[in-house]
């Protein structure tokens, strides 16, 4: 039995794979003060609607996959550890310049960005590395030892070290980290080295910043919950979800917890791509996964999840940029929990700020006063309060429709249903906008993919937002409602690996080049050898990032083989670089050469020979009322006519205004567009007749 488990802002969602591959799905409220309760609490009521303990339900389990916002949240909040940061002399303000840029070139009111680690934790060390590796100053650990020091005094509770050219001689980095074990015990230490080996300066010392803040907090959060489930009787291996798509075991997370910070979102591209193919064969798709906090888009290009090492905690510039490969994903304040109110200017605004699970929205009858979507969508007709979470959770329509009226239909003069279709109206152009983000900016046409729903609270308006993105078809999987756990359920234990290593195509060497790719392949089989019994199979795929002689920024191209044998394999670099360059610009400069600067290598080690398996229809809940009073703009009040999803047959198909409903997600079919429940549980949505 596999477990998949996927926290978020408001719901803590879970996928049950029982011995026979059906799956069972659930959802508990996130606990904020400590995730691990909600964990554990959605692990109850899978046990409660199983008809056994929760102990005899973890005891059964092989795999726990956990994804988690824990670290992202650290982050945001500014509860991660008092770190210091020891750079070479002369090099103390690589955290405060950045790479330059601004959002808002001519707005001088806005305040030059802090640093992440502050100036007055930055220590400079002497010492210098040269460029090809050689000393040019060695080290005085004289000056390690006054460091040290000044760290106990200031009470840093973790260290990152980040020298200049380390990349090309660790020599210094890894003397300090041994100063630092010996001198300073038990505190937690980064190097930038080893935890992201890249040319960028910023980048690399941001990465190392942001790991080591991490370490105390997410060390202790990985050892608790590996700890509380097997206090809870879980026998298995505990994996948790990365950034990069795929999954590490708890113990490595809680050594290198950068890996964690896009934990969560990762995983929804790596459902959506298995669907998109699975049920409209389609290799490009909009990938939206709708939580109660945050809506986060991705993009499936060419039947790849594309990655970003240009990945932001806050505003681009102004926040700090992560400068670790992850999979691109952009989340922004909108959701089932965003709350709406109406500015002094007369404007009505939705999100970015969020009634989170604590309080949650109004119609959760838990303290909350300030109008959501979700109580929204309640006034409008789409949920049914005395059906939300399977019956576990009745909701207040009464409160949800006096805190609309309140906040929203009276200072805009509207109806309560009016004012309920203009919230969904505004949260579905936030959608909208941020998918274009990704999409028209980057050159893709929406109207030429596949728009995949997910997230609970994805069913109130995919259709309107796939409407306005001209995309012909939305699905929303059988699985939708815990797309992220559903993703993760699916996805390989993996690793990426990096080289720096300057190399011109005009002058190439073959020798130094394997030489750099046969580590590469050693770092792949090493991983590979110690990924465990329950691995079945793996690849590696390589890639280099390079440039033109006069670009100053990298794109990466992949490689064909681990091994360059000659001028041919050479060429397939050189056209894979060029072909790269046109997909992404236009145009490719082929009478330039190409200077490599980075050699990657992404090794992945399979879990499991298959797809996702079918939701079981055991617990699914009958059909109580089978029509609903909806209102649509333009139509009013109608009666919708209800389903419930896990009691559909392949095949069945109806035409909106409609209702599709689970124990976990409600799925709006608006006028005019025609659905169809697929073989794989999904439901298409042929959005060319809306009205």
């Amino acid at each position: 039995m596999r477990f998949a488990c996927d926290t978020g802002g408001t719901f803590t969602d879970l996928i049950v794979e029982d011995e026979a591959g059906a799956l069972h799905m659930f959802k508990a409220p996130t606990t904020p003060e400590n995730p691990i309760t909600g964990v554990l609490d959605s692990v109850q009521v899978a046990a409660n609607a199983m008809g056994i303990t929760r102990h005899d339900l973890l005891a059964k389990g092989k795999i726990f996959i956990h994804g988690t916002t824990r670290a992202i949240n650290a982050i945001v909040t500014g509860t991660t550890a008092r770190t210091a940061l020891l750079t070479t002399k002369g090099n103390p303000d690589v955290l405060v310049f950045r790479e330059g840029g601004r959002i808002e070139p001519f707005n001088f009111k806005v305040p030059y960005p802090e640093p992440y680690i502050p100036r007055h934790l930055t220590f400079e060390i002497e010492e210098r590395v040269g460029t090809t590796g050689e000393i040019v100053t060695a080290l005085d650990e004289g000056s390690v030892r006054d460091a040290i020091q000044r760290l106990k005094a200031e009470g840093v509770e973790a260290v990152a070290v980040s020298f200049l050219w380390s990349i090309a001689n660790p020599a210094h980095e890894l003397r300090v980290g041994e100063m630092l074990a010996e001198l300073l015990p038990g505190i937690p230490v980064t190097l930038s080295h080893q935890i992201n080996p890249i040319i960028r300066e910023y980048r690399r010392t941001s990465s190392a910043a942001i790991d080591a803040s991490l370490k105390p907090l997410m060390g202790s959060y990985m050892r608790n919950l590996a700890q509380s489930l097997k206090e809870a009787g879980f026998p298995g291996r505990v994996l948790v979800v990365t950034s990069q798509g795929g999954v590490m075991d708890a113990e490595e997370i809680a050594l290198a917890p950068i890996h964690s910070i896009n934990s969560g979102p990762a995983m929804a591209p790596v459902a959506g791509r298995y669907y998109a193919g699975m049920d409209a064969d389609m290799q490009t798709a909009i990938v939206a996964d709708t939580g109660g906090t945050t809506y986060d888009v991705s993009l499936i290009r060419g039947g790849r999840i594309p990655w970003s090492r240009e990945t932001w905690i806050g505003q681009p510039f102004r926040g700090h940029m992560t400068g670790f490969p992850s999979v691109d994903v952009k989340s922004v304040g909108a959701g089932g929990g965003s709350i709406a109110s109406v500015d002094a200017g007369g404007m009505l605004r939705v999100g970015p700020k969020s009634a989170g699970a604590v309080p949650g929205p109004v119609c959760y009858g838990r303290g909350g006063t300030e109008p959501t979507v979700t109580d929204a969508a309640l006034a409008l007709g789409y949920l049914d309060p005395e059906n939300f979470l399977g019956g576990a959770m009745a909701l207040d329509l009464e409160a949800a429709r006096a805190a609309i009226e309140s906040r929203v239909a009276k200072p805009l003069s509207l109806s309560i249903e009016e004012a309920a279709a203009a919230i969904m109206d505004v949260v579905t152009q936030n959608m909208v906008n941020a998918i274009d983000d990704l999409t028209v900016k980057q050159g893709i046409d929406p109207s030429k993919a596949v728009l995949i729903g997910g997230g609970g609270a994805a069913g109130f308006n995919t259709t309107l937002i796939g409407k306005r993105l001209n995309c012909p078809t939305a699905i929303i999987p059988e699985t939708g409602a815990a797309l992220s756990a559903a993703g993760a359920l699916i996805s390989d234990l993996s690793r990426h690996f990096n080289i720096t290593k300057h190399i011109s195509t005009d002058k190439f060497s073959f020798p130094l080049a394997n030489q750099v790719l046969a580590e590469l392949k050693a770092k792949c089989d090493a991983f590979v050898a110690a990924a465990g019994e329950e691995v079945i199979g793996h690849s590696v795929e390589y890639s280099i990032e390079g440039h033109y002689p006069s670009q100053v920024w990298d794109i990466e191209a992949p490689l064909h083989s681990a091994k360059l044998a000659g001028e041919k394999d050479l060429k397939k670099v050189i056209d894979s670089f060029h072909a790269a360059h046109e997909e992404l610009f236009a145009f490719a400069d082929r009478g330039a050469h190409i200077e490599v600067v980075g050699w990657q290598a992404h090794v992945r080690c399979q879990l499991r020979d298959r797809g996702t398996g079918r939701v079981s229809k055991e617990l699914a809940a009958a059909n109580g009322r089978t029509l609903r009073k909806c209102y649509f703009p333009g139509h009013g009040h109608v009666e919708a006519p209800v389903s419930v999803l896990d009691r559909l047959d392949a095949g069945w198909r109806a035409k909106g205004p409609a209702i599709v409903e689970s124990s976990l997600t409600t799925v709006v079919v608006n006028p005019g567009v025609e659905v169809v429940k697929t073989a794989s549980g999904s439901l298409i949505m042929n959005l060319a007749e809306m009205n």
